[in-house]
């Protein structure tokens, strides 16, 4: 079964991506760095035997991500499992070239228009990566990018976080009775370098037992890409290998519907 994963260049893809592989799937990794690819992709062959596919892609622009789509169609017929894992932190407000927010277009956006032009292809599976940020979230589809609304990193990563579990719920709905499902999770705090410079991410390093592995963080991504909960609980948010209480904001069938058709309009 051939699985593609975003942002594999580190962190819980990376770790995912080497379990996967070790279990006997075919993945397909994707991220920004070549470099960094090809040092996961020597990881996988160790466990695999086999040299796995790379694809590189930056999701500040909505044009790469339209060509990685076409890449991945070109190369295969059919897709087992989709991994939206590529994701960003930042305290800093800058805008993509396309014009949404950076944190709104790379967490959410581009993964939607790469999830929507890839549907076709999909077979078993699309899983987001979220987050309990995603409770603290606001998010309204008028305002993605938070231009009418007082911004902070944190916000608007709540927002770009909720936007993930609506995604999954709306794509759920609209996936049902075709076999395909969609579920999103929390990996958790996990020790790595995303959100640099932010407090959270210090205590993460320097307090013992706040933050996880990255093999731990990618343990409910592996879970949803190989159980069959991944299939039985389409449209549901989960946390440590198992579905988890959601609010009402990240399951609105209401908002979500809105948010999708936002999206589309976002990235037409």
């Amino acid at each position: 079964m051939i699985n593609v994963i975003t942002g594999a260049s580190a962190g819980i893809g990376e770790a995912a991506a080497v379990e996967l592989a070790r279990r006997g799937r075919q993945v397909v990794l994707v991220g920004r760095n070549p470099e960094k690819l090809a040092g996961v992709a020597a990881r996988v062959k160790e466990v695999s035997g086999a040299v796995p596919e790379t694809a590189t892609c930056d999701y500040g622009s909505l044009d790469d991500v339209r060509r990685l789509a076409e890449e991945l169609r070109s190369r295969h017929e059919r897709i087992g499992v989709l991994v939206n894992n590529a994701g960003v932190m930042t305290t800093a407000r800058t805008r993509t070239g396309d014009g949404h927010e950076t944190m709104i277009q790379v967490n959410h956006l581009a993964p939607f228009l790469l999830t929507t032009l890839l549907l076709d292809r999909i077979e078993d599976r699309v899983i987001t990566t979220s987050s309990m940020a995603a409770r603290s979230g606001r998010l309204d589809p008028a305002d993605l990018s938070r231009d009418r609304r007082r911004w902070s990193g944190w916000l608007q990563y709540g927002d770009s976080k909720q936007a993930n579990a609506l995604f999954t719920v709306e794509l759920a709905r609209r996936l049902s009775g075709t076999g395909v499902s969609a579920t999103c999770f929390h990996p958790g705090v996990i020790k790595t370098g995303f959100a640099p410079g932010t407090f959270l991410m210090w205590m993460t390093h320097h307090i013992p037992g706040v933050g996880r592995t990255v093999e731990q963080g990618a343990s409910t991504l592996v879970h949803l890409a190989t159980h069959p909960d991944g299939t039985t609980h389409s449209g549901r948010y989960f946390a440590n290998g198992a579905p988890a209480k959601a609010t009402r904001g990240m399951t609105d069938p209401g908002l979500a519907r809105a948010l999708w058709e936002a999206s589309e309009r976002a990235v037409a």
